[in-house]
């Protein structure tokens, strides 16, 4: 992710970081840092509501930072904005745009008196997602990366991704009950978003022959392509078991949090959520619009 407007991490950062990560430069670095920080600081004043439905309408904010990196990678982006959108910058973008929504939404919510302000938050970021999903898939139409056969592998993705979290939810649920039902939505969110971020990784490697581009999980991808099984199931499957057990132990984990601090363990938990979430959906767009 070099070029123009662009600061290449190096030396051991960059080993640990994944492939293309980039700052821009400090004419978008700073301004950007300074209106996330003041959009925070409004948000610490107003003190929002956090419930467990705050964390599933920040779901789609997540997904909407993932097609806005996906644009960029299809180049949708005039070249004064593009540093704007690469990783990490776009994912601060899209949370400061998505503070100042909570921060207009927590307003109107205390003028109208109706309380939780959820609804509003993830309908707005449901509907600038739609929008920005659409966009890629017109250039990806247009451009013919986007056919029936490059679609078929992440509608596949996204309902074995369904299933897999599904079960991996009810075994949470018969184990460490407790923890699954004091977690509820937000820790249905981060199995379901981890699972779909390891269902596409490994439909990318062993299906599409993509590239891992994270390091520490083309590590876990090196190590399943080591071991026998590797000619008969493919590499992915060993990803997948990773991804889900962290996730359901985090949830599990955070059971005691919850009963003493929910407003915490809904943020970590929100924050978890987002780092499965937004690769997933990265992936599947991106194998969909490109057609690899």
């Amino acid at each position: 992710m070099s070029g123009p407007g662009f600061v290449q991490v190096g030396g051991a950062v960059a080993q640990i970081l994944p492939e293309g990560f980039a700052l821009p430069s400090l004419v978008y670095l700073v301004p950007l840092v300074l209106t996330l920080l003041a959009v925070g600081g409004v948000l610490v004043f107003l003190d929002p509501e956090v419930t467990d439905w705050t964390v599933v309408a920040f779901a789609p904010w997540m997904m909407l930072g993932a097609v806005l990196h996906v644009l960029y990678q299809q180049s949708a982006y005039p070249e004064i904005l593009r540093p704007l959108f690469g990783t990490p910058t776009v994912y601060l973008a899209t949370a400061t745009f998505a503070g100042l929504v909570w921060s207009v939404s927590t307003l109107l919510a205390a003028m109208r008196r109706t309380g939780s302000n959820d609804r509003q938050l993830g309908t707005v970021g449901a509907g600038f997602a739609v929008v920005f999903v659409t966009f890629s898939m017109y250039i990806g139409a247009t451009g013919g990366g986007l056919t029936p056969t490059s679609a078929f592998w992440p509608v596949i993705g996204l309902a074995v991704a369904g299933i897999v979290a599904g079960a991996a939810w009810l075994l949470l649920s018969l184990t460490f009950t407790d923890a699954a039902a004091i977690t509820g939505a937000p820790g249905a969110l981060v199995v379901f978003a981890h699972s779909l971020d390891a269902i596409s990784t490994a439909i990318g490697v062993d299906v599409l022959g993509a590239a891992e581009r994270t390091p520490l999980s083309a590590a876990i991808l090196d190590l399943a392509g080591e071991l026998p099984t590797a000619d008969l199931i493919g590499t992915g499957w060993l990803f997948i078991l990773v991804k889900l057990l962290l996730a359901l132990v985090i949830v599990a984990a955070l059971e005691d949090l919850y009963r003493d601090a929910p407003r915490q363990a809904r943020a970590v938990l929100g924050a978890v959520a987002a780092v499965g979430l937004g690769p997933g959906i990265h992936n599947l767009l991106l194998f969909a619009v490109t057609g690899a």
